[in-house]
């Protein structure tokens, strides 16, 4: 009972998003990889915090309004690539850990996608061409995350960055930007980029990139509960931050 009450203190005074495990960011960095950005909006917000009839979207998202997405039942999902733009700092990360990252994000989305849809390495009718990069990622540093979470000036330091950035100090913190385009004419369906990072965290995880991992994994699962809502599904589950 003591661990149970102490984690809802810590919940209670760092904020709701500390007991979740990655936040969304304020802003994102384009990279290039979607080319033309023009036809991007910003996605909607709640920005209480609490229970809200609006859902966060994306950073900046753009969806067919003429989408059947009844139709489509198969997806070819490439190869998730690492864009690097000119201020990326993924230019700093070994170049196996830039793959390791990148089929890391792949394998989240190929797990959560197949439950719904057959995975096809084919374009054609019914479906649905994913292609994802991966444009950013900083892994945390471990030690002075957990010293921040604990240490009462570092904490407010560290609020004030996340208030700031929508990234707390010293977590880790990654970019991706996405298309869905039809398989058969090539139109876009589906636009987003979205910058997510590590939240603080007193669960004394030493992984520097787990920041990073669990915004994969948040990202692959969201995919899935939009497609599912836009097909009309009546058993969508939304992911955990």
């Amino acid at each position: 009972m003591r661990r149970i009450m102490g984690g809802l203190v810590v919940c209670l005074t760092m904020g709701i998003n500390a007991c979740a495990s990655t936040q969304e960011a304020r802003s994102v960095e384009k990279s290039g990889f979607l080319g033309d950005y023009s036809m991007l909006k910003e996605g909607a917000r709640n920005t209480t915090g609490f229970g809200s009839d609006v859902e966060n979207q994306a950073l900046l998202v753009y969806k067919n309004p003429a989408t059947d997405w009844k139709k489509y039942k198969k997806i070819r999902l490439d190869p998730v690539t690492v864009w690097l733009g000119p201020n990326s700092k993924m230019k700093d990360v070994k170049a196996e850990d830039r793959q390791r990252l990148a089929d890391l994000l792949w394998s989240n989305i190929d797990e959560q996608m197949r439950k719904d849809y057959e995975m096809v390495s084919q374009l054609g009718p019914e479906v649905v061409h994913l292609q994802v990069a991966i444009t950013e990622g900083e892994e945390s540093n471990a030690t002075l995350d957990t010293i921040s979470s604990v240490i009462p000036q570092a904490r407010l330091l560290s609020g004030m960055k996340s208030m700031a950035t929508g990234v707390s100090l010293f977590t880790g913190s990654a970019s991706v930007e996405m298309k869905a385009t039809d398989g058969e004419t090539g139109t876009l369906l589906v636009a987003a980029v979205d910058r997510r990072g590590g939240t603080k965290s007193l669960s004394g995880v030493t992984n520097s990139w787990n920041d990073v991992e669990e915004a994969f994994r948040y990202w692959a699962e969201k995919m899935r509960y939009r497609a599912c809502q836009w097909r009309g599904g009546t058993n969508c589950v939304e992911p955990k931050a």
